[in-house]
């Protein structure tokens, strides 16, 4: 399996749980990719994820499997030059568009499953990679709200850009993603990674909500995403819980089935954090 991450170093306790969960879980060979780079917006400076990082995660996964990787990707140079001028300054950090750049870069294969950070493989990911994809660019889960805030007509169809399952060979043809740069750099838009995406996007495969579960943990849920939701109980309000927030996904979301994911992140966090410390 070909997989993609994108980020920066404040999405590394993310990538960890994240890549973790697929190593103990997906049940096939990884060759994990992560796009990161060095950028200034403004006031605001982000650091790409170390190299140190990287080295850790590949050491990591191949103790499950020798021939699984991770290679880290700097495309800080490809985004200067397609900068998204639009939406730099939104509130989401132009990381969230690196994804929009994976058809310019040449190592990247044909075939890629995308995963957000805060996306926890639950189950064997078998049955959603290994589908036929090759007559469409890409294959998703509709946006659990988003489907019914921009819908077309009766179609269901808004899809969520966290689990994407992208066919770069049909993409760099038909040009999907240099349109979505492209509107990303003249119009400022609510999600814009998503937004361009579905406003760009001419055949799409639709997936069932367990591979990309956005709203509660359900038996059959094979991806677990952990997206902003809305509560109604004792009052009207969003609630937003991370991977990485173990006591509020506990408490909170009440979920325990992950405890020993996470007991194996607690104990290997420590040991990431002391080799950046070195490297510093």
């Amino acid at each position: 399996m070909n997989i993609l991450y994108c980020g920066n170093d404040q999405v590394e306790d993310g990538l960890i749980l994240s890549i973790l969960s697929l190593a103990k879980s997906a049940n096939d060979t990884l060759h994990i990719y992560v796009l990161t780079m060095q950028i200034r917006t403004g006031k605001l400076s982000y650091s790409p994820i170390s190299e140190t990082t990287a080295i850790y995660l590949n050491e990591l996964v191949q103790k499950y499997d020798p021939d699984n990787f991770v290679r880290l990707i700097d495309v800080s140079d490809l985004f200067r030059r397609h900068l998204p001028a639009a939406n730099m300054n939104t509130r989401f950090t132009p990381y969230c568009m690196l994804r929009l750049f994976a058809d310019k870069v040449p190592c990247l294969p044909e075939k890629l499953l995308y995963l957000d950070t805060d996306v926890i493989c639950r189950e064997d990911l078998r049955s959603l990679y290994h589908q036929d994809v090759s007559a469409y660019e890409i294959g998703g889960v509709p946006d659990y709200y988003g489907r019914w805030f921009f819908r077309r007509l009766w179609h269901f169809d808004y899809l969520n850009s966290g689990v994407l399952l992208m066919n770069l060979r049909i993409i760099r043809k038909t040009g999907l993603l240099e349109k979505c740069r492209q509107l990303c750099a003249e119009r400022k838009m609510l999600l814009p990674d998503q937004s361009a995406l579905n406003k760009s996007i001419t055949a799409k495969k639709i997936q069932p909500r367990r591979f990309n579960e956005q709203h509660k943990l359900r038996e059959d849920t094979v991806l677990q995403h952990f997206t902003t939701t809305f509560r109604f109980f004792p009052w009207l309000h969003t609630l937003t819980v991370k991977p990485w927030q173990i006591d509020k996904v506990r408490n909170k979301l009440k979920i325990y089935e992950y405890d020993d994911l996470f007991a194996e992140y607690l104990r290997i966090r420590p040991q990431l954090r002391a080799e950046n410390l070195k490297e510093i």
